[in-house]
This record gives C-alpha cells, structure tokens and sequence, in this order.
C-alpha cells in the first residue's frame, strides 16, 4: 500500500528543525516524512477491522513533527516508524463512511479492567498508552501498528468508529475530529453567561471553538484576535450568539479588551500608539481566555488580559516554551489544559463529544473550513501549503 512514513532519524529531525525556523512545513523537503509502499498493518486483535480512508486533515501536531518541533514528551508514546493522519473519515469493511476518534485508550489495547479515565469513558486521559496489544502511541497516526489517515489503507478498533450522517460530506466529516477538540475544550471552560472571553488565534482550532462558544456557551463578551481578514470575517460569522462581539488584530486585542471591560493598564507610562508594549498587562481583564495559538508569545498576551481569578484555557498545542510564569502566581489564574475529548456533560447527562462535533459541524457548516485537497502523491505541496 502507499503511506507516507515517518521514521526516526535523528539528522532528519535536526535538518527539519534548522530549516523550518526559514520556512515552516520545509521538514517535508528533508525527508522526515516520505511516500513509500509498505505492507498494510496487521490486525492486532480479532475484533479491528480495515478502513480505506478517503480524507484525512493535516493537524498542528503533524507539522510541529515534521518541523522537528514536537515535545521530547511524546518520545515514550509514540513508536516509529509510523503513518500521520488523525483526522480521518475512512469507508469500514461494511462500506459505511466513519470518522476515527483516534485516542488509543485501553479499550483499544485490549486492557481489562480498564484504567480509571478509560472506565468513565475519557480515553483521552489514559494512563496505560505504552501497554495492551499495540506498541505505544497516543493516538492513531503515532502508532507503529495501526497506520494513519495519510496512507491507503489503516487498522482501527470497533470503539474508535463513528458513523457519519448522510448529511454529512467527507469535508465536513474530516472536521469532526478537531471540532470535537473544541467542543472539549469551550466545555472545559465553563463559561458562564455573564462573562468576558477573549480568543487568541483565529486558524482552524480558533474558529472551531468560535463556534462551539457560538452553540453552547454565549459569552455577555467576546474578544477575538485574528490575524488574516478572511479569518476575521469567518470569526463574526461564527460568534453571532454572544451578546457585545470584537474581532481584530492579535496586536489590537489588548487595547479592545481594556475597553470593553473598562480595565486599567499597568506600565503607562511605555505606552505606543497602540496602547500596549511587550511588559505591560490589563489590570483586570476577562475572565475567560482561549489561547488556540500555544506559543510563548499567546500564552504571555492570555496571562496579561485575564483577570485575577480567570482562567486560561490551553487549546492549541504547546512546546518547549520560555515565559514569565510570575502573573500566573501573583493573579492567581487558572491555567487548563483541553486535549482530546471523551464523554462531556451537557443538562446533566453524559454525551460523547464526538455527537456534539457532528451537531456543531451541521449546524454551523464547517466543512467550509476546508478550503483545498490534495492527492496522496502531491503532500509537500499540501505541507507547505
């Protein structure tokens, strides 16, 4: 079968890295990743079934992989060489189109009893991913033994399977999966109807979780930075439930923040013409804010707009980052972490959140998110673009 393949090489991942700090998805071009015809992987249990995948999303963490800029975190859950591709509506063997919810929890590895997360159905917080049936990995697309959506064939436990809806085309298909990531991720907010959110990073993660916002959890006040105009327009498409909405420029999103909350701004006497130099902070700010960025630079600016006492939520993937963790301590803010999805508890009952990301990619259609294909055979140009 054709699959791109991602080995360990330690000169690849170094020659990734120096040429990705000149031009980002350039890890491509230096071979940590390439198009080969491998055997298809093995069943790892009687019960996983072969899907076809017919779409499969490029995620934030394939590029910081193919960059050489993932954690060394993940060095002891993932196993090489490896097939990418988490994102992925695939045909199963009964023809069906589904979507893979990828966490390779102990459900998946054959663990019986499971750990404590996986028995209440949050396989994203499995302690167990380096044991069971399969080699370690936290997710398909970084397991040695189930491949990934960037290939022509793949394995996948029974558990991993949701149906897609007729309704439901492959570009709105291959959304459910970071959709459900935001979906988490505002639910783990708590964002209550009375309060201030701000939004840093307005890529596929930001607007997603726009969305979810939007669907569940209508903001008395939204702040969002986005970069590109075409993002900023997609940003007011998708928050039109919150009560008093502002979309501008990441640089901007400090001066909007103090305004709308009537906040005070320390150090002003460094002030530039936009209101804010690197240093300075709101005095108060909102109380809630997603960072969906995950750079130094996001989590600094979401420390420096969020109230004592609020909370930060960590959407976007983070690395070895340097920072200022003193107005953490010294303003009390929460910092929470959303990775993955599970069961989410919406009036009082359990939901999987991949049902409430098939809704909200209905609802709001997402499959406008996904603007270009591309062949199997043509992935630099896709990695680069």
């Amino acid at each position: 079968m054709k699959a791109l393949v991602v080995d360990r090489s330690l000169v690849r991942f170094g020659a990734a890295m120096a040429t990705s700090r000149l031009r980002p998805g350039s890890g491509a071009a230096v071979g940590v990743i390439k198009l080969d015809e491998i055997d298809p992987p093995e069943l790892p249990g009687s019960d996983w079934v072969r899907l076809t995948p017919r779409m499969s999303g490029i995620c934030g963490s394939d590029l910081a992989t193919i960059d050489g800029k993932s954690s060394r975190w993940f060095e002891p859950i993932v196993s090489f060489p490896f097939v990418p591709g988490h994102e992925v509506v695939a045909d199963d063997p009964d023809g069906r189109r589904v979507v893979i919810e990828p966490v390779l929890g102990c459900i998946a590895r054959g663990i019986n009893p499971p750990c404590p997360p996986c028995a209440q159905g949050n396989a994203g917080n499995c302690e167990r991913l380096t044991q069971g049936c399969i080699e370690p990995g936290l997710q398909t697309g970084y397991c040695c033994d189930t491949g990934g959506g960037w290939s022509t064939e793949m394995v996948a436990h029974p558990s991993q399977l949701h149906a897609v809806p007729d309704e439901i085309s492959d570009r709105g298909a291959v959304m459910i999966e970071p959709a459900a990531c935001a979906v988490h991720a505002v639910l783990r907010a708590d964002i209550q109807p009375d309060e201030s959110v701000a939004v840093i990073g307005a890529g596929t993660l930001g607007l997603l979780s726009l969305a979810a916002i939007d669907h569940w959890s209508p903001a008395a006040s939204l702040t969002v930075g986005a970069k590109h105009p075409h993002q900023r327009q997609l940003a007011r498409e998708l928050s039109l439930a919150s009560t008093d909405v502002n979309v501008a420029d990441p640089a901007e999103l400090p001066r909007r923040i103090r305004l709308m909350t009537g906040t005070s701004v320390i150090e002003p006497d460094h002030l530039d013409s936009t209101g804010w130099t690197t240093g300075s902070r709101l005095g108060g700010g909102v109380d809630v804010t997603l960072d969906c960025v995950g750079t130094a630079e996001s989590i600094s600016m979401a420390l420096a707009v969020t109230k004592p006492r609020g909370r930060i939520i960590l959407v976007g993937m983070p690395g070895v980052e340097t920072l200022d963790m003193t107005p953490l301590w010294q303003r009390e803010i929460s910092l929470i972490g959303a990775y993955t999805y599970g069961n989410e508890v919406i009036d009082g009952s359990k939901v999987r959140t991949f049902e409430l990301a098939m809704e909200l990619v209905q609802r709001h259609n997402l499959e406008r998110l996904v603007t270009t294909t591309y062949a199997l055979d043509r992935f630099e140009d896709a990695i680069a673009h």
